[in-house]
């Protein structure tokens, strides 16, 4: 099973100046690793003969196919249903792509990527209670640099 890493935040106290920021990693074997290297793989053959520049729902449907080609499960705009202190609201929140019933896909074509995009895969997959996920910009000139993967660590024992 291949590795991920995951990596986090520590403070590092030691100085005297100003405390700064270091990142921590660590590998993990998951079972979701293959699928986002499959869906990863997706993404790429989509950006390399699209590019950037176009509408998300291009890219969207051109990764479908690609997904299909890789003969990969997906469910796509699937709709999360929000319940409010047991009652059911009409509103409900719609998931680009669940793929494997383990990976949650946000497709974007926008020119950065915010926090509130973060906010929202990770609302995802919490609310899915998929493991992983993968945000993914195609407006960017070398997909990989639009991409972020998040791990549940919740769910991903689990599964």
């Amino acid at each position: 099973m291949p590795s991920i890493a995951v990596c986090s935040r520590v403070s590092a106290q030691k100085r005297r100046a100003p405390p700064l920021l270091l990142w921590c990693c660590m590998l993990i074997e998951a079972p979701f690793n293959d699928t986002t290297g499959a869906i990863l793989a997706a993404a790429i053959e989509v950006h390399r003969h699209l590019g950037p520049g176009l509408l998300e729902s291009t890219y969207s449907e051109c990764l479908q196919f690609e997904l299909s080609t890789r003969k990969l499960r997906y469910a796509t705009q699937h709709r999360l249903p929000l319940v409010y202190k047991g009652k059911p609201l009409d509103a409900s929140y719609r998931v680009d792509l669940i793929v494997e019933d383990c990976v949650v896909v946000e497709v974007k074509a926008v020119t950065a990527i915010l926090s509130v995009h973060h906010a929202q895969i990770l609302t995802y997959m919490k609310l899915t209670g998929c493991p992983a996920g993968l945000l993914i910009n195609f407006d960017v000139a070398r997909l990989m640099d639009g991409v972020k993967r998040f791990v549940n660590p919740r769910e991903s024992h689990q599964r």
